[in-house]
């Protein structure tokens, strides 16, 4: 094999990179939202006007899973027929998916935990709600840090 061909498989782990984005950032995404909202539905049972204000985690944990949009589509932009796609550019793709798609799983995770006992909290002591944001904003930036991560990947 010269440089000048690409094995018939070097699309596949470019495939594999643009599924795993939308695949593990949507199931953090989903957990965190899932999550979130057994705790919005726990304290909106004592506190309903606080309903509307209970709403950011899940909409914390549905932006993870646009970073995981956005890379799938560039990765699957990206993806050619293999002559013209290398195997190099297949592990890149690769590695920029799984890198946006691990990292919104965990912080789909971290928004769903924090979500829960966040809005359960602040409905017996509505001072917490700032520390609550605070501590969703530190658990989103880790899916953009794997969105930054999976976007200098894509571009190499």
């Amino acid at each position: 094999m010269t440089d000048d061909t690409a094995p018939v498989y070097s699309a596949f782990f470019g495939v594999m990179g643009a599924a795993s984005a939308i695949v593990f950032s949507s199931l953090g995404a989903a957990y965190g939202t899932a999550k979130s909202g057994v705790g919005i539905s726990a304290m909106a049972v004592m506190r309903p006007e606080l309903i509307m204000k209970s709403i950011i985690p899940v909409v914390m944990a549905g932006i993870i899973a646009i970073y995981g949009l956005v890379v799938a589509v560039l990765i699957a932009s990206g993806i050619n027929p293999p002559p013209d796609y290398k195997l190099y550019k297949g592990f890149l793709h690769l590695g920029s998916g799984l890198s946006v798609g691990f990292s919104g799983l965990a912080a789909g995770f971290a928004i769903g935990i924090v979500g829960d006992a966040g809005v359960r909290g602040t409905a017996q002591q509505p001072r917490l709600f700032v520390g609550m944001i605070l501590i969703l904003i530190f658990a989103e930036v880790l899916g953009l840090y794997g969105l930054i991560v999976a976007i200098y990947l894509y571009t190499k």
